[in-house]
């Protein structure tokens, strides 16, 4: 780019430093894939219950697209198709659907999943679960929502000392997926002290992606004079993301549109970093990117990091394979 139309906000030779990995994980490419290709096979209207994934500009797209988007079922007509969305619904939306005769595409996240496949089974133990969490969340709701009693949501430590339950001795604990890692240790730990034998997942329930874009963030907190994160207000990951590189002492600010740029963010800084959440796309990063190289940058460079190969299949009525050997 030459200097004409550069505003010259950032330092001379400030370069913008890209997290590795960053955006969409596998739950979220299979969610909006599995909205699309419902509206390749069947045309629009394709209902979704929720934001498919949370993130405004994935949600417009599909919208565009024909799919419709409605808070509770009752707004789907009777015998329509309708989407779940990554984050999980409960038993009683399942029932609710069933009932109602709606043709069901179930995108929740299949490590989601796996998290109320535990929780069915500690409460066949006889155990009471409380689940680490942010009130309100679909994820949250939709956890919570595997059992009709015996479920406990603490979101932080002050939450744990409070936390009254039937039985100290039969408890187990599972964690929503898209927490920050160390506020979830720590709380998880304020679990263990105080209810010792409490029972816990073999493996994290912290997503594989989570995990890495935040340990990603760390890495280029170290690096940048100021993270910027691409992703939705609503977006709980994303919001982690923020907080990483904000606790690391790193100004850092979190937009989902590339008007949101505020130069006085950046002004005479020497390098930009930039992260996505799991449920933004790479298109909105690059238009990030381009903003902040009319504001000065000169580079681009992106940190080594891990290379991402997770995927997870459609349901097969959605398959493409399916589809293809017909």
């Amino acid at each position: 780019m030459s200097n004409q139309g550069r505003e010259q906000v950032l330092a001379q030779n400030a370069e913008i430093v890209l997290a590795q990995p960053r955006g969409f994980c596998a739950g979220v490419d299979r969610a909006i894939d599995i909205v699309e290709r419902a509206l390749e096979i069947h045309g629009s209207p394709v209902y979704v219950r929720h934001e498919i994934v949370h993130n405004r500009y994935v949600v417009d797209g599909l919208r565009d697209k024909g799919a419709v988007f409605v808070k509770e079922l009752d707004e789907v007509p009777a015998g329509s198709i309708v989407v779940f969305s990554a984050h999980g619904v409960s038993l009683a939306i399942k029932d609710e659907a069933k009932k109602r005769g709606l043709q069901v595409f179930d995108a929740t996240c299949p490590l989601v999943t796996k998290v109320h496949v535990q929780v069915a089974k500690m409460r066949k133990d006889g155990l009471e679960v409380i689940m680490i969490g942010h009130q309100g969340h679909p994820e949250v709701e939709g956890t919570l929502g595997q059992s009709g009693e015996g479920m406990y949501l603490v979101e932080d430590v002050e939450d744990v000392q409070n936390l009254q339950v039937r039985d100290p001795s039969k408890l187990a604990f599972v964690t929503q997926t898209t927490l920050s890692v160390d506020d979830a240790a720590q709380v998880a730990q304020a679990l263990r002290d105080r209810f010792p034998g409490i029972q816990e997942p073999k493996k994290s329930d912290i997503c594989y992606a989570t995990q890495n874009r935040q340990d990603a963030v760390k890495l280029l907190a170290q690096r940048c004079d100021v993270v910027i994160v691409v992703g939705s207000q609503n977006s709980s990951n994303s919001n982690r993301l923020r907080e990483v590189a904000d606790r690391l002492g790193v100004p850092a600010y979190l937009i989902d549109t590339v008007e949101s740029v505020d130069p006085l963010w950046i002004e005479g800084k020497i390098a930009v970093g930039v992260t996505a959440g799991a449920s933004a796309p790479e298109e909105l990063v690059q238009q990030i990117v381009q903003r902040l190289k009319e504001l000065g940058a000169v580079s681009v460079r992106t940190m080594d990091g891990l290379i991402e190969s997770v995927s997870f299949p459609l349901p097969r009525e959605l398959s493409r394979k399916l589809q293809a050997s017909n």
